[in-house]
């Protein structure tokens, strides 16, 4: 039975295929992973293994989360995540999870939050046209109009606006994985995942 695992975006590079073809490839580095907690359905109502991931201080941590760890003898975690499983069989507190458990060839769904852009206009965010530029035009980068008058009297819920862009958790599904290597915790998928090198991703 697999779970996922946490892990780091480390970067993207190409590699060269038998035949001559360079694939473009993200490495990621992913856990190892330790099982903090599992959730059966007598006591929680659903089945699911969380998992740790990242040392940190325990400083760092509040007393609620230091005495959840605590409760298993599990070293101070930056991160906490939980898995639903259809089986818990298989699964013990304080059992560590590496990149032992992917083969080469799987197919993995990849999450992660996509590169923050601030706070930008119409053009960039929802690629309104521009007006005029010229012909004494002033309305250049401008929304135009938001709605009708006195009916409805107000801007329906929704509307495409300027605001924040970016930084929205994104999910890329069936990456194919190229290479491990078990002793660095690394593994190499091929295409592009979201977030920026060093952002927390999670495989499944």
């Amino acid at each position: 039975m697999l779970i996922g695992l946490l892990g780091k975006k480390i970067g993207m590079t190409q590699i060269f295929n038998n035949t001559g073809e360079a694939i473009p490839v993200t490495i990621l580095q992913l856990g190892p992973c330790m099982i903090t907690q599992i959730k059966n359905i007598p006591s929680h109502g659903y089945q699911a293994i969380q998992i740790g991931y990242s040392e940190i201080n325990k400083n760092n941590l509040n007393k609620p989360e230091l005495g959840h760890l605590n409760k298993v003898n599990a070293p101070p975690f930056k991160y906490l995540k939980e898995y639903k499983t259809e089986s818990i069989d298989n699964f013990k507190i304080g059992q560590v999870i590496t990149v032992n458990q992917l083969k080469i060839g799987h197919l993995i769904n990849v999450s992660g939050y996509s590169i923050g852009k601030g706070f930008a206009g119409y053009q960039k965010r929802h690629h309104f046209s521009r007006g005029p530029m010229s012909h004494g035009s002033k309305n250049h980068r401008q929304p135009g109009s938001i709605g009708a008058g006195t009916t409805p009297g107000r801007v329906f819920p929704g509307k495409k606006m300027a605001g924040r862009m970016g930084y929205k958790k994104i999910t890329i599904k069936n990456l194919q994985i190229i290479d491990i290597n078990s002793d660095k915790h690394i593994v190499i998928i091929k295409g592009a995942i979201p977030g920026k090198p060093g952002n927390l991703i999670s495989i499944t």
